[in-house]
């Protein structure tokens, strides 16, 4: 059986894709956004499974969402306590690129704004570090996140160099108050040439399944990050990763998320999967306005919403027994889009030595709504595949049987 949920990803894809609203970011050259067009979305789950859908080999530079993987490298480097010496962890409540610093302190808001960021890139291999040692070992920590090389687009740079007087007017106001120790243009070459690694939608879904998993990188297994740097880092991105937009999302969407202004947005879900699409038209908070609409879907279809009181199935098949010529599948637990997509996986894999499947669903809670369409799919798939499929459902938990063709399953009962 083939899993649908590249088919769900392709279908989310379809439903924004007439959205053309937004504009692309004046500041960036046109080698990184080739087509305003672009649009692509990736999720991994924990398990290291990956799905996509549409321009996902596209490459684009991380831009500000390098922020959020930075900040969790300082906090690994150095820990916490010297690191809010240096950036605070409250929403400023203003633009990005604001040149402003909290009242009481002198030190900036919080990492995700601009001046936060080029503080904290500054923390990195410690202050009397070159340019060139410091973006390497971010740039090798990045590699480690994404499980391959990742590279510095060095048109981009020197593009966006030619334009970079706010950042260079945050960097004096920085160094100006001793947040900052090195040379205000070296300060902001080190800050640009990290917002210039380049990725693609893969790439960023997978080092968001990284904060996801406690530091664990779940395609290679490698440990990267200590687990309170990924959870500090999850908490800033819940508070302040959409900027001045950050309230209405966690409340709408509740995934903390993080975006860039080439078009780049990623969700982590904790303990559960990584997201990110790429859409490079842009609303005034500088979010990627298709992106945020997929996460709205992502979030209202998918059961993500990270203050849902529905607990996500973490072991959604209790178990797989055949009798004769007939295999039954027993699902439990409240059926989420992370809990189907294992269910799926699980599936996807068994060897069926069979000629009929019965889904056992007597002892879940629920369905969550692409939880229950994923799990039809697949029924139908497998039907497909030449099984007779019927469903064991006796408190009638599933509801529509009908499947995406117009058949309908079969409902056997007890026995």
């Amino acid at each position: 059986m083939k899993t649908p949920i590249p088919d769900y990803l392709e279908h989310v894809l379809d439903e924004v894709r007439d959205i053309d609203e937004g504009e692309v970011e004046e500041g960036l050259p046109h080698i990184d956004v080739k087509d305003p067009t672009e649009l692509a979305a990736a999720v991994c789950t924990v398990t290291g499974n990956v799905y996509t859908a549409g321009d996902a080999e596209v490459t684009f530079t991380m831009q500000s969402i390098s922020k959020a993987f930075v900040y969790a490298l300082a906090l690994q480097e150095l820990g916490r306590k010297k690191v809010f010496e240096t950036v605070g962890t409250e929403a400023s409540g203003e633009p990005f690129n604001e040149l402003s610093l909290g009242r009481e302190t002198n030190r900036p808001m919080n990492p995700m704004i601009n001046a936060g960021a080029i503080a904290v890139n500054q923390l990195i291999n410690g202050e009397d570090s070159s340019v060139e040692d410091r973006v390497e070992i971010i740039r090798a920590f990045l590699s480690e996140l994404a499980g391959r090389e990742l590279k510095v687009n060095e048109d981009i740079l020197d593009s966006e160099l030619e334009d970079s007087d706010r950042n260079l007017a945050i960097a004096h106001m920085l160094a100006s108050h001793g947040v900052i120790h090195d040379d205000p243009r070296q300060a902001v070459i080190s800050y640009q040439r990290q917002c210039s690694v380049e990725i693609t939608v893969i790439d960023l879904a997978v080092m968001s399944a990284t904060l996801a998993n406690g530091g664990v990188q779940p395609v290679t297994g490698k440990k990267v990050l200590d687990a309170d740097a990924c959870r500090l880092a999850l908490a800033m991105m819940g508070t302040a990763g959409m900027y001045d937009g950050s309230g209405r999302w966690m409340s709408t969407v509740g995934i903390p998320a993080k975006s860039g202004v080439s078009g780049g947005l990623l969700g982590t879900l904790p303990g559960e999967l990584g997201l990110a699409t790429l859409s490079p038209r842009l609303n005034p908070q500088g979010n990627s306005v298709r992106g945020v609409a997929i996460f709205e879907r992502f979030s209202e279809e998918m059961g993500l919403h990270l203050m849902a009181s529905d607990p996500i199935g973490t072991h959604a098949v209790r178990g797989i027994e055949t009798e004769g010529e007939e295999t039954t599948v027993q699902l439990q637990g409240s059926i989420h889009f992370a809990a189907a997509e294992r269910a799926l996986d699980k599936l996807s894999d068994y060897d069926f030595d069979c000629e009929c499947i019965v889904l056992d669903v007597s002892r879940v809670s629920g369905f969550e709504k692409v939880g229950r369409v994923l799990v039809k799919e697949g029924l139908r798939r497998l039907r497909d595949d030449g099984f007779e499929i019927a469903i064991y459902d006796p408190k009638e938990k599933f509801g529509d049987l009908e499947f995406s063709d117009g058949t309908r399953a079969e409902v056997v009962g007890e026995g």
